[in-house]
């Protein structure tokens, strides 16, 4: 998977250099010195830009704060907050700078050993370990599974993923694989191995606690398991089974565990082709002795980013596995698992978003161009501005996937609750992964040249970003999915979806700041209905519409979330400014591009003709019908 330290740029402003213009002379008479130089050693001075610093994450963090207030009982609240705030410290000073060691020593493989035998040994850094053990005390997958808040243990434990992420070099990833691994082990009720597993991951002892990996991708690549999932299971005369098969993409290979789908083969050496032939299996990585379970790690991929993590190739000889699956559901259970790993991305997005936008807004109160502070100029401010609204609206919706999350989990949900909770999983992923990409970047330029710099750790940030929106599932991948959900339901899930918007304005809809948010919200649903509907029956017109449609539920769901929270009573100036502000854009780009013509009968040729124009596949093609 995925992300990264957010390293920030940690110091104090230096001194700036004495300036020189003009109007200044070098000295009382006689000729220039040496020391008068504006280069010479003597008067260069100190470098001109001072780092920006990082304060406690927690205590900065006033949208977190409110939202939590919120969101939380007042003695959960109380309770969630002071751990909040001890942690925030934490995170800008200990944990941060083993993320910046994790990212200065990469993990490294070992195949053999000094006389010539396969060991096949990642070796990763002290500071990675130690992220696995402060993981363990912190309780960052416990809390979730501890449930000593009940519905709101998942909102607390995203409040603290959140603050952990930017800063931790990546190791959310493996956080996330392993939450998914716990969310469907305790759903399985599994028993044996897997079911001892689920306690290791639980723990909040480092000596007994476990990540665990997820291996799903393999040399066919991609989302589309049911059509590359090669790998079978030849069962054992003790109940399990022996893995054969090549994982091209395995991450967070250093786990102590993982969940794996493979095809079983009967006893004419036959498998199910499709889905309904996947299984879903728990292995351990090594055994007691420390050797690969079957295992050889053919090599360690090199990433464009999120290269902290260990993420290798694996060819399965023979490993141990044990089926936690109905035969042939493998794919139906780990549904669970691809829910808690979205959520993750979107914490993941949605931490890099605030970190990058701190930074930036720290760095505008001491970088002087142009004659002043750039937090005084203001179409600088206008763009901090503008970074901040998009991660407000994300953080809500981050939160609110903890929310309605925690309610299914401990059966607290309504109906429409679960059909959000599904809808939600997807848009919530692409949509923040996109959002990052955006913000990230545009923090960059914030910096200026120093933003490109990597000494300055803010290139490693961008690079991290982008695996966002690869990892779970493409933009368009996860687009198909949404529409998948909203047209199987027989318009349940749009049901579910209008009504919990409208439920979030109304209140703000009797106060005059917010009224006409809350207006454009609802002409936006109105909007949003009426394509849907004209759209019914064309399935090409359909699928090009899948990414805006998802695009516009997540627009108008965040702008619900913002108008809500700035109509709570204590909310600030700055949150009702802010949900004027996301509404004031387009909330239903479905709409805008329907109207534009993108969707239309011909758009499909039109589109093709465009992307391909000087391509001799397509010429060659028309070629041969023509022939």
């Amino acid at each position: 998977m995925l992300l990264r330290r957010t390293q920030p740029l940690l110091g104090r402003a230096l001194p700036r250099a004495r300036a020189w213009g003009p109007g200044r002379r070098a000295h009382h008479g006689g000729p220039p010195r040496e020391a008068d130089v504006p280069f010479a050693r003597a008067a260069i001075g100190s470098f001109f830009q001072g780092a920006p610093s990082l304060g406690n994450q927690y205590a900065e963090d006033a949208l977190l704060r409110g939202g939590l207030k919120r969101l939380l009982p007042p003695q959960v609240f109380a309770e969630v907050t002071q751990d909040l705030q001890r942690f925030g410290a934490r995170v800008s000073g200990e944990i941060l700078s083993l993320g910046q060691e994790c990212e200065a020593n990469p993990p490294r493989l070992q195949q053999f050993d000094g006389w010539g035998r396969r060991v096949d040994h990642i070796l990763t850094c002290p500071a990675w370990k130690k992220l696995k053990d402060i993981s363990a005390e912190e309780g960052l997958i416990a809390i979730g599974y501890e449930r000593k808040y009940a519905r709101w243990s998942r909102v607390y434990q995203v409040a603290k993923l959140f603050l952990f992420s930017p800063s931790s070099g990546v190791f959310l990833c493996p956080l996330a694989m392993t939450d998914g691994a716990t969310k469907v082990l305790e759903v399985m009720n599994s028993s044996g191995p897997p079911g001892e597993a689920l306690g290791h991951l639980t723990s909040r002892d480092p000596e007994h606690f476990w990540t665990s990996g997820q291996w799903m991708t393999e040399r066919k690549g991609g989302s589309d398991v049911a059509y590359g999932t090669e790998t079978v299971a030849l069962p054992q005369e003790d109940g399990t089974y022996k893995l054969f098969g090549f994982k091209w993409f395995t991450s967070a290979t250093d786990a102590d565990m993982t969940l794996t789908l493979a095809r079983i083969m009967d006893a004419r050496g036959s498998v199910i082709k499709g889905t309904r032939g996947l299984s879903l299996f728990f292995l351990k990585l090594r055994d007691e002795q420390g050797r690969l379970n079957g295992l050889e790690i053919q090599r360690l991929k090199e990433k464009l980013g999120t290269r902290q993590l260990a993420t290798a190739e694996l060819l399965l000889d023979g490993a141990q596995a044990h089926l936690i699956s109905q035969e042939g559901r493998g794919v139906a259970t780990i549904a669970n698992m691809l829910n808690i790993t979205r959520i993750y991305n979107a914490i993941g997005a949605v931490s890099f978003m605030r970190r990058v936008v701190n930074m930036a807004r720290e760095y505008a109160t001491q970088r002087f161009v142009f004659g002043k502070l750039i937090k005084d100029h203001p179409l600088h401010t206008q763009t901090l501005a503008q970074m901040e609204v998009q991660t407000r609206g994300g953080l809500l919706l981050v939160l609110e996937m903890g929310r309605l999350l925690g309610l299914e989990e401990t059966n607290a949900a309504s109906a429409q609750d679960s059909h959000l909770l599904r809808l939600l999983t997807s848009v919530i992923k692409l949509y923040t992964a996109k959002q990052a990409m955006a913000v990230v970047s545009e923090g960059l330029e914030c910096f200026g040249g120093q933003g490109y710099m990597e000494d300055t750790s803010l290139a490693g940030i961008l690079r991290d970003t982008q695996v966002l929106t690869i990892w779970e599932g493409t933009t368009n991948v996860l687009a198909l999915d949404t529409l998948h959900v909203l047209t199987r339901s027989q318009g349940q899930v749009l049901q579910a979806f209008s009504a919990s918007v409208q439920e979030k304005v109304a209140r703000a809809s009797q106060q005059p700041e917010l009224a006409p948010s809350a207006r454009r919200l609802q002409d936006a649903l109105g909007r949003l209905a009426g394509q849907l509907e004209g759209l019914q029956g064309h399935s090409n017109s359909m699928e090009m519409a899948a990414r805006a449609l998802a695009y516009t539920l997540a627009r108008i769901y965040i702008g619900a979330l913002l108008v809500e929270h700035a109509a709570w009573a204590e909310a600030s100036p700055s949150d009702i400014y802010a949900s004027q502000r996301w509404c004031g854009q387009d909330l239903c780009p479905l709409d805008t591009a329907q109207r534009a013509g993108c969707y239309g009968a011909d758009a499909v040729g039109r589109d093709m003709a465009l992307v391909y124009e000087a391509s001799p596949a397509l010429h060659g093609e028309e070629s041969t019908r023509a022939a």
